[in-house]
């Protein structure tokens, strides 16, 4: 049963983490109508989106790797440091450091505050919202050749969002993007681009977390590891399905999809169906 019940979540990480509608907060909502009825917990969390994160890997393998030559050569000079892709690679480093900082500093908050089930529902709808809000005003003229370092660290600050679970790392990452005037194409790419070292480096550390201490996580090691792998499929078809959408589809379903979630989580809650911890 508690394998079923890792493969199960996989599949919730799987087809939640490049949404934006938030894989935290599913995992964390899914958990409680599991037969366990347990919170998988943050490590649990983290190490199964490296499954999605190698998806990203495997998806834009392409990209990466010219990204990370062009930045290596534009260290030397052979290649012009305004060059697009050794641009990209300066924003995923700049990027990356609020919410390495922010998730370091507050580890106890994230595992244990943030994962109030009153909390999460009311950033689902509140970002929601804001999702909304950015989908519908912003001017979506720019693609990622007008990125430029600024605006990689404010995307990286609202990436660091994401730390709150129903967030969504995708969708504040996006949100941001589509504030600054980018297309929901290349908004949702260097929010994808952008999450790889976050997730995972705190996948990896939480990864090493486990391995010191296997009786502290709610799933084995080895129940962990099969969930991972599920994700990593399921993530890979979703990412595809997403980049294809988004040529000619708005972020109204899942705007609407994480309002209406977040009110349904307010009325479990309120009756006492649902229980906050």
């Amino acid at each position: 049963m508690q394998l079923l019940e890792a493969i199960i979540l996989g599949i919730v990480q799987g087809l939640t983490e490049f949404l934006p509608i938030s894989s935290s907060a599913h995992l964390r909502i899914v958990g409680e109508f599991l037969p366990s009825a347990e919170d998988p917990g943050a490590t649990f969390t983290a190490i199964t989106q490296i499954g999605t994160e190698l998806a990203v890997l495997v998806y834009f393998w392409g990209r990466i790797t010219r990204i990370i030559a062009a930045w290596a050569r534009s260290l030397t000079g052979s290649v012009p440091r305004d060059d697009p892709d050794a641009r990209m690679g300066w924003v995923v480093i700049i990027g990356t450091i609020p919410i390495g900082v922010l998730g370091f500093l507050f580890q106890d908050v994230i595992r244990d505050t943030f994962r109030n089930l009153w909390l999460v529902a009311t950033v689902l709808i509140v970002f929601g919202i804001i999702l909304g809000i950015a989908d519908a005003l912003g001017r979506r003229v720019r693609t990622e050749k007008d990125l430029t370092i600024g605006h990689g660290l404010t995307l990286g600050v609202a990436q660091s969002l994401a730390l709150i679970p129903g967030v969504s790392r995708s969708g504040a990452t996006t949100t941001a993007g589509l504030a600054l005037g980018y297309t929901r194409p290349a908004a949702a790419e260097v929010a994808f681009l952008l999450a790889v070292p976050a997730v995972f480096g705190s996948g990896l550390y939480e990864l090493l977390q486990a391995i010191r201490e296997p009786g502290a996580a709610v799933f084995t090691l080895g129940e962990t590891a099969v969930a991972t792998v599920v994700a990593f499929g399921i993530g890979w078809a979703v990412i595809a399905y997403l980049m294809r959408y988004l040529k000619k589809g708005s972020f109204l379903p899942f705007v609407i999809y994480r309002i209406v979630l977040g009110v349904v989580l307010l009325v479990l809650l309120g009756t006492g169906v649902l229980q906050a911890y």
